[in-house]
């Protein structure tokens, strides 16, 4: 308890820092509006964005309430023209610098979380105020209301979840093509340098075959030989190129066949479990499975590894898999070892990559792929508990009386001087207690509403942050 109201002396303790940043940012938007100053923008802005970001991790670490930054995201960095300038509008620049400023300040301005965030410096304090008697009586509730308040103004909207989701797309969608371009080079690198020189090869024997087969029958049928052996290894070279475009096995039989087939291929001992309620989706299946195939090669190669195993299983919706080597460890994404190759695959599905390797081994990486697995992430909604049912319905039902009747006109009744008490409770009592009396009153139908959303929106909410969660664009 001692500890809950240390949070609620911390928190009326940042008044004094808010107030201080609305005396600095008034000035600073009159100057930059009505003057022309208009680099005091951005200062006054990223200021103001600071001070609800350090409300937010207060929050969050006094009430366990996570809010998300809304902003929207920021600008990509100019691109030059093809004679190198950079165009901002109809102007052109030598240098980004003006142009990368310009996308800024437009950014600043049009974001609607900007003006959410001076709204909630300018109305922060007067809550705070109107909440000190629900803080002191019960802090626990008091800090919960709080941060009900802090997320409607700071938390994330649609159009921010929107835009954040429209961007982390296109981040994804630019690492699947960097990974589908790097591909293909591989694989015209092969066919380049295997199968079409073997080719060439075996052309130029049959050309020689051509000649000798009336003058040297013997020296043609040893060519022919030659040829022979060499066309088997053109075969052998295509099906090594079409597995690295996607395996049959991987096409017939399904991620776990084509991993076991992986391990007898291997000159590892490989050890595979594979326990998965259902197949995955052909795109997952093949992220996996060149991963997979990456590291078992990196682990032979690079890490003089003699045992292997890999593990994939399902983490509720999401897709696990890991894959441990008793080889030399070191191992480090850039040093080019492949593992910023896997990165990228596994990002086109919002996945990421954990590496373990100590110098001296072993070494474990495991992969989580979010929402990866079909028809299991969704969960039935489970409805309120009856009793919270009732409390809600009660606190909505009864929160009115005391926040309008009871408080704001008697408020009113109070200030024009009206002599009618009428049932107005606060005016009753005496004069030195009637404004306490109606702020008691307002404060108490805020905290009922309070108390009533609350009820609602903490119920099943790690259900409702799935739902959320940019990772189910996937399934």
């Amino acid at each position: 308890m001692l500890r809950r109201y240390a949070h609620i002396a911390a928190l009326l303790a940042l008044l004094v820092v808010e107030v201080a940043v609305i005396v600095l940012s008034v000035p600073m938007l009159v100057l930059s509006f009505t003057m022309g100053l208009v680099f005091l923008f951005p200062w006054q802005t990223m200021l103001v964005r600071r001070v609800a970001a350090l409300n937010r991790r207060l929050v969050l670490g006094w009430t366990g309430v996570e809010i998300a930054p809304p902003y929207l995201p920021p600008p990509p960095p100019p691109v030059p023209q093809a004679d190198g300038m950079y165009r901002s509008d109809r102007t052109l620049y030598r240098t980004p610098r003006m142009p990368a400023w310009n996308n800024r300040w437009k950014w600043l301005i049009s974001d609607p979380a900007t003006w959410r965030d001076l709204i909630w410096l300018v109305t922060d304090p007067t809550v705070k105020i109107v909440l000190v008697p629900v803080l002191v009586l019960v802090p626990v509730r008091g800090l919960r209301i709080y941060a009900l308040w802090s997320r409607l103004l700071l938390g994330a909207t649609a159009a921010s979840r929107l835009a954040s989701q429209v961007s982390h797309l296109r981040r994804t969608r630019n690492l699947a093509a960097d990974s589908q371009a790097a591909e293909m080079r591989r694989i015209e690198r092969d066919l380049h340098d295997g199968t079409q020189a073997r080719l060439v090869a075996i052309g130029m024997t049959l050309g020689a075959v051509e000649q000798l087969v009336d003058q040297d029958p013997a020296a043609a049928k040893a060519l022919l030989a030659k040829a022979r052996d060499a066309s088997s290894e053109t075969l052998t070279e295509l099906r090594r190129v079409i597995r690295g475009i996607h395996p049959p096995v991987l096409a017939e039989r399904g991620l776990a066949d084509a991993v076991r087939a992986l391990a007898m291929d291997s000159s590892m001992r490989v050890t595979v479990d594979v326990d998965l309620p259902n197949r995955l989706e052909a795109p997952v299946e093949a992220a996996v499975y060149f991963a997979v195939s990456e590291l078992l090669s990196n682990a032979a190669r690079h890490g003089d590894a003699s045992t292997a195993t890999v593990d994939i299983s399902a983490a509720g919706p999401n897709l696990r898999v890991t894959v441990t080597d008793d080889g030399l460890g070191g191992a480090d994404p850039a040093k080019g070892s492949g593992l910023s190759g896997i990165e990228r695959r596994l990002g086109a599905f919002d996945g990421v990559l954990a590496l373990n390797s100590p110098p001296g081994g072993p070494t474990t990486v495991t992969m989580d792929l979010p929402w990866a697995l079909p028809g299991n992430g969704a969960r039935k909604p489970s409805r309120l508990p009856r009793w919270k049912t009732f409390t809600v319905i009660a606190l909505l039902a009864t929160a009115w009386c005391p926040t309008f009747p009871q408080g704001f006109v008697a408020a009113v009744f109070k200030i024009i001087g009206f002599d009618e008490k009428s049932w107005f409770l606060a005016l009753y009592l005496p004069p030195a207690w009637q404004w306490p009396g109606i702020i008691g009153m307002i404060t108490l139908g805020v905290a009922m509403h309070g108390l009533a959303i609350w009820l609602s929106s903490t119920h099943d909410r790690d259900r409702w942050l799935e739902a959320a969660s940019p990772a189910r664009l996937w399934c």
